[in-house]
């Protein structure tokens, strides 16, 4: 649970729901298409009672909805809902990162393309109203109120 102080804080928020490293990357599968329990399971290669906890935070969240297989099959699914969907500029900004910082010069690793073009993804940027692109010393937290 979070503290007074961190209970303000949007990211310390998000860190209670995506902090886990296995629900990013039930997210990053998801986002890659897969949808079925055994499905994250083998590509993970997660316990099968880890897997199930994060799934069914992650559903709790409303990060994922479960629902009937889409082939009519007694099995169920677990589809990425809009809050899911919003996060995969996290998890592109986590990948850039990791690439650009976490591999050595020809060190083979997967790419994020673009599926119309097949172009790599651009590097993501935080830009400010009028286009300009931030740095971290151009920007400034501070307490709001939202109505």
């Amino acid at each position: 649970m979070l503290d007074e102080v961190n209970s303000q804080c949007p990211v310390a928020r998000a860190l209670e729901v995506l902090g886990d490293r296995w629900a990013l990357m039930i997210l990053r599968d998801a986002f890659d298409g897969l949808r079925r329990f055994s499905e994250f399971q083998k590509n993970l290669g997660l316990a099968k009672n880890i897997l199930a906890s994060r799934l069914k935070l992650l559903v709790e969240c409303g990060l994922l909805a479960l629902q009937p297989a889409s082939d009519g099959s007694a099995y169920k699914e677990y589809v990425l809902t809009e809050k899911g969907r919003s996060v995969f500029p996290i998890v592109v900004g986590l990948r850039q990162w990791g690439e650009r910082f976490l591999f050595e010069a020809g060190e083979a690793r997967s790419a994020l393309v673009d599926r119309a073009s097949g172009h790599a993804v651009q590097m993501l940027e935080v830009r400010a109203g009028d286009g300009r692109v931030l740095r971290a010393e151009d920007c400034q937290r501070t307490l709001v109120r939202h109505t």
